[in-house]
């Protein structure tokens, strides 16, 4: 595809030739990212990140991206402070924003609201996550720490095995991450979930439709047997109607050292989007994984930052230009952010 200017709403956009464009770029993009060296390639611009629907990693994340570019961020959070609580229209809003920003990222809980905001403007929109519809950069992230936990690169992602378990129907990120892998050839799926929360049939299609080995079941512990990877996902309390629907699912599926170390390869890697739910009762990944070696959701989460800053250099259209201002950074920073 072609990303100048263009607005990133869907997986559905990339081709393997532009997930390969896009981590080329996002490699270049760590040693920025890192702190080890500063870029001012978007000095001047400013984003819009406009977030309707609460969050915390991605709304930061997104920010701190386009930051470590030089840029400038702009806020705002919830409905409730918007002007839409006066009812203004999406395309009011954004053709308003617009205005005053060089990009925007969204994030709304209704699917399909995204797009409406980049109908409505020529600069370029990024999806933060639209509801239960996708969550584009959560995925890209997502597939760059699969490859980089085991070491491939995208031509060596054909064959992997994937578990992804808890909230499937709800789980934008899982659809999301579902299509991109479809991209690829011979993936083993298992989704795990109860029948109420199985994967949509529309994504299952998708990947049936391109030969991928496709297994649902409602036991974790056969579904973690023998997998690459195991992405866990928080049963979401907001996606429910009333409260005992919600309680009929916390803490169905969790995961602990010793699950793992009885049913899972050695260097199975233990993915999710988090937030995790810590509390009493839920526990999806239990805290007595922290620092286990092949707990990979803080290094996922890092990877979020080189993804999202290839992303706004290449839909500003910089990205052969970020190393010309580039110079040392020079505050301290410890080597390592773990504690473990």
């Amino acid at each position: 595809m072609n990303f100048k200017g263009a607005s990133i709403l869907s997986v559905d956009q990339f081709e393997r030739a532009d997930l390969q464009q896009i981590f080329d770029v996002a490699t270049e993009m760590e040693v920025y990212a890192n702190h080890q060296k500063l870029t001012r390639v978007l000095e001047g611009a400013v984003l819009g990140n406009l977030f309707f629907e609460p969050s915390t990693r991605s709304r930061v994340s997104f920010g701190a991206a386009f930051n470590r570019l030089g840029g400038e961020v702009r806020d705002t959070t919830g409905f409730t402070f918007s002007s839409m609580a006066k009812g203004e229209s999406i395309h009011d809003t954004s053709r308003v924003i617009s205005g005053y920003v060089d990009c925007l990222v969204v994030r709304h809980p209704e699917e399909g609201a995204v797009q409406q905001f980049a109908d409505a403007t020529n600069i370029p929109v990024i999806n933060g996550g639209d509801g239960p519809g996708e969550h584009p950069t959560q995925a890209l992230l997502d597939l760059y720490t699969v490859a980089k936990e085991h070491g491939k690169n995208l031509d060596e992602i054909d064959g992997l095995s994937i578990a992804m378990i808890g909230d499937l129907k709800h789980g934008r990120t899982v659809h999301s991450l579902t299509k991109l892998l479809a991209l690829f050839d011979n993936i083993s799926f298992t989704f795990v979930a109860p029948d109420e929360l199985r994967m949509p049939d529309g994504i299952l299609e998708r990947a049936r439709s391109r030969d991928h080995n496709i297994t649902e079941t409602e036991d974790m512990i056969e579904g973690i047997k023998d997998v690459d990877v195991i992405y866990m996902t928080r049963i979401q309390e907001e996606r429910f109607s009333a409260p005992e629907e919600f309680a009929k699912y916390r803490g169905k599926y969790s995961l602990n050292r010793a699950t793992y170390e009885q049913h899972c390869r050695e260097n199975t890697a233990i993915m999710h989007p988090l937030p995790r739910d810590s509390r009493p009762g839920a526990n999806e990944l239990d805290n007595d994984l922290n620092g286990h070696p092949k707990l990979a959701i803080f290094r996922q989460t890092d990877n979020g930052i080189p993804i999202r800053m290839a992303l706004f250099a290449m839909v500003m259209d910089v990205a052969d230009k970020v190393h010309d201002t580039a110079r040392d950074a020079i505050w301290y920073r410890p080597e390592s952010i773990d504690t473990n």
